[in-house]
């Protein structure tokens, strides 16, 4: 396998998951709605990294699962992850570094 393969190979099998925490009111009402809170990254055996779409909120927390708990505070508002793809591709630039 060529070495850039190689290097792309290793991105892929070493890339956190991404996933948004969404808020939701109404859930299962006709009028129900939702919107993006955070963005987080999880690393398969490391900490779960967050930031709220504001940016006044950054955490890093044992799992993503515990990101939810901190967006379900106010009654009526439920939160949860809904989960990017996993990339099936990586590809190297070849931009020379200023």
């Amino acid at each position: 396998m060529p070495f850039e393969q190689e290097l792309c190979a290793l991105v892929l099998d070493t890339a956190p998951r991404l996933f948004a925490v969404v808020q939701v009111c109404d859930e299962g009402a006709a009028d129900a709605d939702g919107w993006v809170v955070a963005w987080g990254l999880a690393d398969a055996d490391g900490p779960t990294h967050v930031i709220s779409i504001d940016g006044r909120a950054r955490m890093a927390l044992t799992s993503p699962e515990r990101a939810v708990r901190h967006f379900t505070t106010r009654p009526g508002i439920s939160a949860r992850l809904v989960w990017l793809a996993q990339p099936a591709a990586a590809a190297l630039d070849h931009l020379e570094a200023a």
